[in-house]
């Protein structure tokens, strides 16, 4: 069983690590994706930077490596809780520190959102009207990330979800916080980027 654990583990590792903004923007337009906008790999930075459609490409990317992560330990490795959850928390830490591009990456919430859709396709939707309610209020991408961040755990326990899951919500939610500190600097300076 131990050898299961660590072996789902580090596929989901390396399944997050596969950098997909910084690879489709070398391949799209030939630039390195750290040198512009946030400087960030992830689907935002890919968007405002080289534009809508390898954005969303980014963004299906990321989200996908987030599904595939759970549904191989779902079912490939004969699935389980504790499978299940090693492989999402596998392929979050790898998207956020991918041994590809020395440990810096994104900031986990289109790879979590795949996470999360894999557990649980209700507490997904919910929180990605409640993401896209917040940016159209808002024009800030980070606070639509962090409110839907938020709601999972309250989505997971009212869903019904075990505590194993709820447990894990309350963690991604709080990383999410974590990985999003220099936007909330720049939130209360009032120098955070809005979306056209």
């Amino acid at each position: 069983m131990l050898l299961f654990i660590l072996l789902t583990g580090l596929i989901g590792y390396l399944l997050g690590s596969i950098p997909s903004g910084y690879l489709l923007a070398r391949y799209w337009s030939g630039v390195d994706i750290r040198q512009h906008g946030s400087g960030n790999i992830g689907a935002t930075n890919v968007w405002r930077t080289l534009g809508k459609v390898p954005g969303i490409i980014v963004l299906i990317c990321d989200m996908g490596k987030g599904i595939v992560a759970v549904l191989l330990a779902r079912h490939i490795t004969g699935g389980g809780t504790e499978l299940e959850l090693v492989a999402a928390a596998g392929v979050l830490l790898g998207h956020s520190y991918p041994v590809f591009l020395k440990f810096k990456g994104g900031k986990v919430v289109a790879t979590g959102a795949g996470v999360i859709f894999a557990f649980s396709a209700l507490a997904g939707l919910i929180g990605l009207i409640l993401f896209a309610g917040a940016v159209a209020l808002t024009r800030y991408v980070s606070v639509g990330s962090m409110m839907a961040a938020i709601s999972i755990p309250i989505s997971f326990a009212l869903l019904g979800l075990t505590w194993p899951y709820l447990i894990f919500a309350i963690l991604v939610a709080g990383f999410v916080g974590y990985k999003h500190r220099p936007n909330i600097k720049r939130l209360i300076a009032g120098t955070e980027l809005k979306i056209k």
